[in-house]
């Protein structure tokens, strides 16, 4: 089984920082695209970051500037460092992994999600 777990969340002030982690792990042969995901109390969840294995970004444009989506290939962990926080940025944050599974003899494609981890951003 491979799985993704989130961790870092929590209440912070508005202007405050924040960073965000997913650790993978389970028979995992190679690791493609990551990226981080959130959804706020009644709204659609929406892409937030997405990072390359060769460590190109992309943001969107509601956190250009103010999020950085970072990567340790070696521990299997993409990061999710927020700075100048503001109070529409609460949200439950999830993190994904576009992956290739490995269990002998057998090689999977898969698209894995975390459990989510909160985020408020309040004063």
């Amino acid at each position: 089984q491979v799985q993704l777990v989130e961790s870092g969340g929590g209440l912070v002030q508005p202007g405050g920082s924040l960073r965000l982690s997913c650790a993978a792990s389970g028979a995992i042969f190679s690791i493609n695209d990551m990226g981080w995901y959130r959804q706020a109390p009644g709204k659609e969840r929406e892409w937030v970051a997405t990072i390359t294995s060769d460590s190109r970004t992309n943001y969107a444009d509601s956190v250009k500037g103010r999020f950085t989506i970072s990567r340790d290939n070696a521990k299997n962990t993409v990061y999710l460092q927020m700075s100048s926080l503001k109070p529409e940025d609460t949200a439950k944050y999830y993190c994904k992994a576009d992956l290739i599974a490995y269990t002998s003899p057998y090689y999977r494609a898969l698209e894995v999600w975390g459990q989510g981890t909160l985020l408020t951003v309040s004063s």
